[in-house]
């Protein structure tokens, strides 16, 4: 996959539309959310743009979810001895990726670049989180969230990123349209998911590679 410029106008317009301060305190053991945006549309129904419409929806929604996951594994790792990088864990992640592309009869390299971008936007949140949580021992998660249920939930996520790629595969090798279409979706997931500023860099970095 290669970065097309045109992505960067996903990390502009959801840092400039809908971050919130990255102090913002997360709940303990929950995803941190921003604020509701002022002046957005009451009804979710208004301010949804209809992510499906644009093909990328579903993928972009389950981004977002994979990245929020990525709260749960900082509360499980903070204060404890489990290191943040996890190589031989994450070459698992990226073999079995690549695996599973082939048996799709999707391109076995541009998934596994896709799901490292997916692992490189956790680290993202699980490093502003613990500087976040370093800096305010008051906003320390209080119980510690099973990291193997969490795996759990991660390995689910990555069959079903995994569908949404196959299924998307004519939009993501379309140039300009799916570039246009990525950030359309990327906009209406960052509202749906009231990502903070923190949470919205990691999905910048999350789609980087979703145009090929």
């Amino acid at each position: 996959m290669k970065r097309f410029a045109g992505v960067v106008s996903v990390g502009v317009l959801l840092g400039g539309m809908i971050a919130a301060p990255a102090s913002a305190a997360a709940a303990p053991g929950a995803p941190a959310l921003a604020p509701a945006v002022p002046g957005a549309p009451a009804s979710a129904a208004a301010e949804r743009v209809s992510a499906q419409a644009t093909g990328l929806g579903q993928l972009t929604d389950l981004v977002a979810q994979r990245i929020e996951v990525g709260d749960l594994v900082a509360a499980s790792k903070f204060g404890t001895d489990k290191p943040i990088d996890d190589p031989a864990r994450e070459q698992v992640v990226l073999d079995q990726a690549r695996a599973s592309a082939v048996q799709l009869g999707i391109d076995p390299e541009e998934t596994a670049t896709f799901f490292r971008d997916q692992i490189g936007a956790s680290k993202v949140v699980q490093r502003g989180l613990f500087a976040r949580w370093t800096a305010h021992p008051a906003e320390a998660p209080t119980t510690r969230p099973d990291l193997n249920e969490i795996r759990a939930t991660l390995d689910k996520l990555t069959t079903e990123l995994l569908q949404a790629l196959r299924s998307t595969t004519n939009v993501r090798h379309a140039g300009v349209r799916c570039v246009v279409e990525l950030t359309t979706s990327s906009i209406t997931t960052g509202f749906e998911h009231r990502l903070d500023r923190l949470h919205t860099q990691a999905f910048s970095g999350a789609v980087g590679h979703v145009c090929s």
